[in-house]
């Protein structure tokens, strides 16, 4: 029996195996494209995706590099974690959970960074994502869900993100949500205050 969203079943002559395209938010697409070398780690990786920069768990992260790079930039902390060009893996969940956790505003300037609270918040952006992965992920709904259509459960570890209006974990004050590149940031306005030179 198929599984349901299932849009592609390529079938290989070698053991028998399988490569299934499953898709139930159907944001996905699959095909074949040359192999490149990729620019950070040299490894060879699809031609469409030679862009992305490594994430935090890969072989070729390298932290130094990353804080150059995002220190280097004339944005905002949580649009700089989100470029995947710079720094992959880290969503606007994620970001906005790592934020708070290095007491952070979304909007403080990258240049106003130094390198160890670069370090500190690739960390903590790190932790977040481990801990998710350990939970299964972040499941807001039936959508979201793993390989297998299991929930994860990472959204009960949530500290800041959908928590509108509830009291920060730290400080008690309501957490407020805003507006950010067509979807929104979370934050507590006492532990993330927005810096005088913001970055919208």
């Amino acid at each position: 029996l198929d599984e349901k969203h299932l849009h592609v079943r390529i079938r290989f002559t070698d053991a028998g195996r399988e490569l299934r395209f499953v898709d139930q938010r159907t944001f996905g697409g699959l095909r074949i494209e040359p192999l490149v070398r990729e620019p950070w780690a040299g490894r060879w990786v699809p031609e469409s995706v030679h862009h992305i920069a490594p994430d935090p768990f890969e072989p070729g992260f390298d932290l130094t590099e990353v804080a150059k790079r995002l220190r280097s930039r004339q944005t905002g902390i949580k649009r700089a974690l989100l470029d995947q060009r710079l720094i992959s893996g880290i969503g606007n969940i994620y970001a906005d959970e790592a934020l708070w956790l290095a007491r952070r505003h979304f909007a403080r300037p990258t240049s106003a960074f130094t390198r160890p609270q670069v370090a500190e918040l690739v960390g903590h952006a790190t932790d977040v994502m481990a801990a998710a992965l350990a939970q299964g992920g972040t499941s807001f709904d039936s959508l979201y869900v793993d390989v297998n259509g299991s929930s994860g459960y990472f959204e009960r570890s949530l500290n800041v993100y959908g928590r509108e209006a509830l009291p920060c974990r730290r400080c008690g004050r309501g957490i407020v949500r805003e507006p950010f590149m067509n979807r929104s940031s979370f934050r507590c306005p006492q532990c993330q205050r927005t810096p005088p030179n913001a970055h919208w």
